[in-house]
């Protein structure tokens, strides 16, 4: 019972991160679009909007087919490893991490899926970095969460516990 609790929690958080990224992409839709960019701070932050037809970086652009393909698979495995975690304080962080990350894919899935293309606005002027969206600073977030529980935090054991594609992968090896 006390886990079904939790995991109402975690639906209402994706919920609520969701509507913040679409309604961002919503704002920039009607805002920027068609428009000059729209200054922040002076040569360092600028509002700018882009269709983006691929993924990061433009990467697999105008394959629109493969990447919901792609980010549908993520999402069900980052779902999968989410519910194998144990319900205990040690993997609260890891649980963040894959919540973040599940968020921003499911976000630009949904643009992917209405639009065909992802809109991206944000744009860091002084290194000239593409233009991003709220989704994929949810998806940074929670990489570099993960990233630095398993580099920091996680002993080996568990790594290879929780990155295991089987249920228990100690009692695999047994058998």
């Amino acid at each position: 019972m006390k886990n079904i609790k939790y995991y109402i929690i975690s639906i209402i958080s994706v919920i609520v991160l969701l509507f913040f990224d679409q309604y961002t992409k919503l704002l920039a839709v009607r805002k920027l679009k068609g428009k000059d960019s729209f200054v922040i701070i002076n040569k360092v932050l600028e509002f700018s909007y882009l269709e983006n037809t691929g993924a990061a970086f433009s990467s697999f652009s105008g394959r629109q087919v493969f990447l919901i393909a792609l980010t549908t698979l993520v999402i069900i495995v980052m779902l999968w490893k989410y519910c194998q975690l144990p319900w205990v304080k040690r993997f609260v962080g890891m649980r963040y991490g894959l919540l973040f990350i599940i968020s921003g894919a499911v976000g630009n899935l949904i643009d992917r899926i209405r639009c065909r293309y992802v809109v991206d606005f944000i744009y860091f002027v002084p290194i000239n970095f593409p233009k991003f969206n709220v989704a994929d600073m949810y998806i940074t977030f929670g990489v570099a969460i993960l990233a630095i529980l398993m580099f920091f935090y996680y002993r080996e054991e568990e790594l290879e516990e929780l990155l295991s594609f089987t249920k228990n992968s100690k009692t695999a090896e047994k058998g």
